[in-house]
């Protein structure tokens, strides 16, 4: 097995729509409550990712890999409608001021999420920031596709307004995962490297995770 099936197999093992907060959603059991807390957490991770895409594009010694990273980081943060201003939106459709997004209090399974993705992007070997990366935008585009499902059916919320966040990254994360796909297989190319995305991977799979862990608990299971 090559070290993208090992990643795969590891992502899939952990994937994201297993976890018990996603089945919730995807059967429509969740409260309105609920959403609107998670979107809050979620906002605090969102709005930090195009630093963790740009912590990435400044260790790049080579010119095309950076350029495929600045490509992603546009995507995620040009212009106006950006992506945390889509997930403001969204926020807004569930009821929340955008007050109570841009100021919530994260918990610590929100602020453990952060803080791996940061040290991943930021001080582990490239390769290992580039496997976090590719840990997290391979499972968003069918993660997208089951919440914009969930919200249209048993929520009320069919505005394109509304929706535009998971619109958005039902098609774009399709690409943005094959970029990060391909670097991993070309950054990885010593044994070394493979533990080192190896390992990312398992952080960043657990992390995420953790973090729906912190919000089952603390919103739902209450």
């Amino acid at each position: 097995m090559d070290l993208l099936q090992r990643i795969d197999a590891l992502i899939a093992e952990r994937h994201l729509l297993t976890h018990p907060f996603y089945t919730k959603w995807r059967e429509g059991t969740l409260s309105r409550e609920a959403l609107q807390e998670y979107a809050r957490q979620y906002y605090a991770f969102e709005s930090t990712f195009p630093r963790l895409l740009s912590a990435l594009h400044t260790r790049s010694e080579r010119p095309d890999v950076r350029q495929q990273i600045l490509d992603n980081l546009w995507d995620e943060e040009h212009g106006e409608v950006n992506h945390a201003e889509l997930w403001l939106r969204f926020g807004e459709a569930l009821g929340l001021s955008r007050e109570e997004l841009i100021e919530s209090r994260p918990l610590p399974e929100t602020t453990n999420l952060i803080t791996t993705y940061r040290r991943l992007t930021k001080d582990s070997p490239f390769i290992g920031g580039i496997a976090a990366l590719y840990a997290y935008e391979s499972q968003v585009p069918e993660v997208a596709g089951t919440k914009m499902a969930g919200l249209k059916r048993f929520y009320g919320i069919d505005d394109p307004q509304g929706l535009k966040f998971f619109i958005v990254h039902h098609s774009l994360d399709v690409e943005h995962s094959k970029v990060t796909r391909n670097l991993v297989a070309k950054y990885g190319e010593t044994s070394e490297d493979e533990e080192e995305a190896l390992n990312a991977v398992d952080e960043a799979t657990a992390a995420l995770n953790t973090f729906l862990d912190g919000v089952c608990a603390e919103y739902v299971a209450a």
